[in-house]
This record gives structure tokens, sequence and C-alpha cells, in this order.
């Protein structure tokens, strides 16, 4: 009996320990930002937003029937004090893939593509380089079912990442496959490496001169951008990385743009405007995107049951923190606001009746 008694003290000592330890780890701040009761505003959440530390945040909100409207919060620039403009520049990284897509399927469209044919068609020196090169077809690739390596999951490629990234696809040549074509699934910022060089050979000049041509001139976009060498520094929103001083504003990221360019582009996108006609049947590809660089992080949704586009620019990251799962929750309950606020309105418009 008596060490039946201590057997059981000695159990409930080790729960309380395991416990205890496991609280210890508890991402509180993410537990916090879900379960704070919801702001009456998208304002007062991106002021909350400021507080959890980072610098400097947009949000662009187009609701139908409402004309577009913008949050700020924090800085533009942390060092000058200057506030965060809704009319900033901004690193939307991994969005682009989204306008990537749309060209594709137009380049199919037009019969210059196929989303059958494979890799090794188009790019025959891969074969050998990257397993399965010859079963793996460029839907695989917009799809990430191809099972090609990801060249930012290679350490090597970030010990000079800005000068490695004018060769990033050595970085992910001679490696094994993921998995085999079509049998998973595995986000590989190579495959759009590759299929961007794949349809700049086939046009036979870069392909951001067909985006500008089939997608910024047909919707107004004046103020979307390829590279930063294509604008003014000064208006492009600084961006830091948590535990650094510097400004990673200068870096070369890609496409730049607007809270509303990607907001008006994104609402074309799912109402189906960007498209010619029979190329939305065909269209691979997302709906919504994300993008995360060092310094940017950015998600852009549409929401069909309110009809609202949502675009969220955050300039602080932390790969090793929880900044982006943050910047998820917080997306989310701007959402859960404007769904919150149009149900009230609707409710309304009842009772007046």
């Amino acid at each position: 009996m008596i060490k039946n008694k201590k057997a059981k003290w000695i159990v409930r000592i080790l729960l309380f320990i395991g416990t205890a330890i496991s609280l210890y780890f508890v991402p509180w701040i993410l537990v916090k930002a879900w379960i704070l009761p919801l702001p009456d505003t998208i304002q007062e959440q991106v002021d909350e937003a400021i507080g959890y530390g980072f610098d400097g945040m947009i949000v662009y909100v187009d609701q139908a029937g409402k004309p577009p409207a913008y949050y700020t919060g924090g800085w533009k620039d942390r060092e000058k004090k200057i506030p965060a403009d809704p009319k900033s520049l901004f690193k939307i990284a991994s969005i682009s893939k989204l306008y990537t897509a749309v060209v594709a399927t137009k380049l199919v469209k037009e019969k210059r593509l196929s989303f059958d044919k494979t890799l090794t068609d188009y790019l025959p020196e891969l074969k050998g380089r990257i397993e399965n090169a010859e079963k793996i077809t460029l839907k695989m690739m917009i799809q990430h079912r191809s099972g090609i390596p990801n060249f930012t999951d290679n350490p090597s490629y970030w010990e000079n990442e800005q000068q490695n990234g004018k060769n990033a696809l050595d970085f992910a040549l001679d490696l094994p496959a993921s998995f085999k074509p079509d049998k998973g699934y595995e986000y590989s910022n190579t495959n759009y490496l590759l299929l961007r060089r794949i349809m700049d050979d086939v046009l036979g000049y870069s392909h951001n001169k067909y985006i500008k041509e089939k997608i910024l001139i047909p919707l107004e976009l004046k103020n979307t951008f390829f590279s930063i060498t294509e604008v003014d520094l000064d208006d492009v929103m600084s961006g830091y990385y948590v535990g650094y001083e510097e400004d990673f504003k200068a870096r070369e990221y890609g496409m730049l743009t607007t809270a509303e360019d990607v907001g008006i582009f994104l609402r074309a996108l799912n109402d189906g405007s960007v498209f010619d006609e029979e190329e939305q049947e065909i269209y691979p590809y997302e709906y919504n995107h994300g993008g995360l660089v060092v310094g940017y992080q950015s998600l852009a949704e549409y929401h069909k049951d309110i009809d609202a586009v949502v675009v969220q620019f955050i300039n602080t990251t932390d790969f090793e923190g929880y900044e982006w799962n943050l910047s998820e929750i917080i997306i989310n309950r701007i959402v859960k606001i404007i769904r919150k606020k149009k149900g009230y309105e609707a409710h309304r418009r009842e009772n007046v009746r």
C-alpha cells in the first residue's frame, strides 16, 4: 500500500514537471493574439498588432459596394521615424507566383506552352541534373507536385543569399527528389524559377514584359515593378529582421508593388476578369497567396462570403520566431471584423424594412 502511494506521488510529480516544462515552451504571444476579444475596428486590430513588436503594417480592404479602405500602423522607416504609408512599395515575394501562373495559363491558351509537356521538353540540359526531369510536367511544377527540391531549403544558399540568388538553380541540382512526380506536395521556389526560365525561352524576351503586357497594363497597375532597380528607394517601405538594426530595403527580392495594386489584381484573378476566354477553365493554381523574404511578409486573400479582398503587409520578419504565425492570426481577425460588421449591417437593414 505504501509502495503504491509512493508510486502515485512520483507519477504526479513527474506529470506536474512535464506540464510545467510544456507550458514554458507554449508560444504565449500567439495564444494572446488568438484569444483577445475581437476589436470593433480594423484600425484597432492593426494597432494591437503593432503592439506585438511589428515595426510597420499596411492593410488594404476592398469590399464589394464600398470604396477601398486603407489602414496603417507603425513605421515606414523606423530610423527616420516616418509613419507607415499605405502607398508605399512593398516586396511581395511569393505572391508574384500568382502573376506567373496567370501568364503561364495565357501562354498555354496561345499554344506556346503546354501544361502536359515535361521539364526536359523545354530544358533538356536538366536531364540527370534534376531527378525525374523527363517525367515532371509544367502543371506539376505550377502546383508544387514535382518533387524538385526547394533551393531556399539548401543551407549553403543562405551563406551569401544575395549573391547566390543570381545562380539559385545551382542549389537545387544533383539532389534527390523529395518524392516521385505527382505523388506528393512540397512547396518549392525552384518550380517557379524554372517556369520563369522556360517562359523567357519560349517568348524570346523577359516574362516580366509579358506580365506587364497581359496583366499590368490591362488592369492599370501603375505601381507594380519587377526589381528594386526600377524604383526610387524612398518610395519603398523599410524591411526589418528581429534582432538586427539593418534596414533590408535595398536588397533585391523581385516584384514590388502597393497593397492597392495587389488588391486590384487579386480581385481580377478571383472574379475572372484577368483572364481571356477559356483561360480560367485551365488555370491550375491558387487564388490567394502569401510572401516571405527577409524584412517583408505579405498575405493576399479573397473571401467569397463577404466578397472582400484583404491585403496585409508587415515589414518585420524572423524565420526562427512566430512572426509569420502572428501575421496569419491577425489577418484572420481582420476578416472576422469585416464579417461581423457585414452581418450587423445586414441585420440593421432587415430591421429597417
